[in-house]
């Protein structure tokens, strides 16, 4: 496993991180504790969860994925081994204490103690807020609309003030950010800077062949601010498994379960890229998998790489891509592709 330094924190990272979203939803607790068990072991220390989770979002999977976490810290008595990060869910989901703003003092304190309740843990590493409360860009769009008579956000400043207590507190240890834009990011690091509240070491976004927005504004930000991405969505909902080639739907796939719920990696423009870097792929003798994967690992802004998985087979082939180095042909080759089609799924 290769190692990277969390952000500006003394945590060292696995470069490869385990997503947990399936975990409640496409798999069983057992399903789980084997993908923890064999992450692990393969030094695996970095493992990503959220409240929110399983994915989709529905009211009678909230909090499942957490628990089958808990559960497993419990049963196998090694918290000490994992460094953990989950989050906080954004607002307007009903079921998730009102479904308001969820970042003011009050709500953010219960998210955590929650967390925590069903973690079995007395301290979360890394806690990070699942989306912005105002109103910015959203899957599967680009650019920003202004909206004047947007409803009333939790200040940075209020936002970051409950941090610093739940950090004085022991419960968590770093604040992170995710679907996050520069902006944000920004006035969180200023905030930090001038008045001495604590500082975002990360933000959570997706990134991937088919999706290299973070590049934009976000990746000079992360190198010289430290704050890494935790890259999220690298094989693009599995489109960059080849799995959906030739209008193949393989049967209990994301996709065929839930298209509806995921558009973004539908497009003409996605199916195209994905069939050229499939090209490539071949070309050079590699799994797309593991092509798409590695070149996540590479780039310097990037923390780690949040990989997920419903059967050990592609966990395994997952985690494996820490060892593929791509050649300077391989990286011309997909930078000749996105220049001609940049970010198809934004």
């Amino acid at each position: 496993m290769k190692f990277k330094t969390l952000g500006n924190t003394d945590l060292k990272v696995s470069l490869i991180c385990l997503g947990t979203m399936t975990w409640g939803e496409q798999n069983t607790q057992d399903e789980a504790f084997e993908q923890m068990d064999y992450s692990l072991d393969q030094e695996v220390n970095f493992f990503d969860t959220a409240e929110l989770y399983a994915i989709p979002t529905k009211e009678h999977t909230y909090t499942k994925t957490e628990t089958m976490i808990g559960n497993w810290f419990a049963e196998r008595k090694n918290r000490n081994k994992v460094i953990l990060a989950t989050k906080v869910a954004g607002k307007g989901v009903s079921w998730i204490r009102g479904g308001g703003n969820q970042f003011d003092s009050e709500n953010l304190t219960k998210a955590v103690e929650g967390s925590l309740k069903r973690l079995q843990t007395d301290y979360i590493d890394l806690y990070q807020l699942h989306w912005p409360e105002r109103s910015t860009n959203f899957f599967s769009k680009l650019g920003y609309k202004h909206n004047e008579s947007e409803a009333s956000w939790t200040a940075f400043e209020d936002i970051l003030a409950t941090a610093q207590k739940l950090i004085d507190q022991g419960k968590i240890r770093h604040l992170g950010l995710s679907n996050e834009t520069p902006y944000g990011l920004s006035k969180y690091l200023h905030l930090s800077e001038h008045k001495n509240y604590p500082r975002v070491v990360s933000v959570q976004n997706p990134y991937s062949l088919i999706n290299r927005t973070y590049e934009v504004g976000l990746a000079e930000m992360s190198v010289r601010e430290q704050v890494g991405l935790l890259a999220y969505s690298p094989l693009a909902f599995g489109m960059l498994s080849g799995k959906y080639l030739n209008g193949q739907m393989p049967e209990g796939s994301r996709l065929k379960l839930y298209s509806k719920n995921f558009p973004r990696y539908q497009g003409t423009r996605s199916q195209l890229a994905v069939e050229e870097y499939y090209k490539v792929a071949q070309k050079h003798g590699l799994s797309l998998t593991q092509m798409s994967l590695a070149f996540v690992n590479m780039q310097p802004f990037v923390d780690s790489n949040i990989i997920g998985a419903t059967k050990m087979d592609q966990l395994k082939e997952n985690i494996d891509s820490i060892h593929l180095e791509l050649s300077e042909e391989v990286i011309n080759d997909i930078n000749a592709i996105h220049e001609n089609n940049p970010s198809p799924a934004p």
